[in-house]
């Protein structure tokens, strides 16, 4: 797939390189227009399938990801794919573990670590990164 969303779609972040990437809550029925390339699922127990590849990171929610080192690999791998595809991170509610994955990809992106949850909530959703511990593993998160 070569397509990325449009800025203007529900939920698509705009990182400062230009790649958008969609956040999303996965209790929430699926948006109108174009479905994923890629996905990235952050839930505590195995999603549902989808007809679009899709790739399960055990996450807790209001925790962490159960493997850090898994975490950043996936996350490095979705921004990457966000340069060319539909990439989108989601959780449950689409804010706790969504808004931190979202940061870390701003962080892989250049945007500082201790400015990147305000970053996603400027951008994405004011109340994005809902733990002190979520932000804490985003300032730790390097690229």
């Amino acid at each position: 797939m070569t397509e990325t969303w449009n800025a203007s779609d529900a939920g698509v972040l705009r990182l400062p390189s230009g790649r958008l990437v969609r956040g999303r809550g996965l209790r929430r029925p699926l948006p109108e227009g174009p479905v994923p390339g890629h996905a990235v699922h952050l839930l505590g127990t195995r999603p549902p399938e989808v007809p679009w590849d899709s790739v399960w990171l055990r996450w807790p929610d209001f925790w962490l990801p159960s493997d850090p080192e898994r975490a950043r690999a996936v996350l490095h791998e979705a921004w990457s794919r966000a340069a060319t595809e539909r990439v989108e991170i989601a959780c449950g509610g689409g804010r706790g573990r969504t808004g931190t994955g979202l940061a870390c990809l701003a962080v892989l992106d250049g945007v500082p670590a201790r400015e990147a949850v305000d970053f996603v909530r400027r951008n994405y959703d004011r109340h994005a990164v809902e733990t002190p511990w979520q932000r804490r593993f985003v300032r730790r998160f390097t690229p």
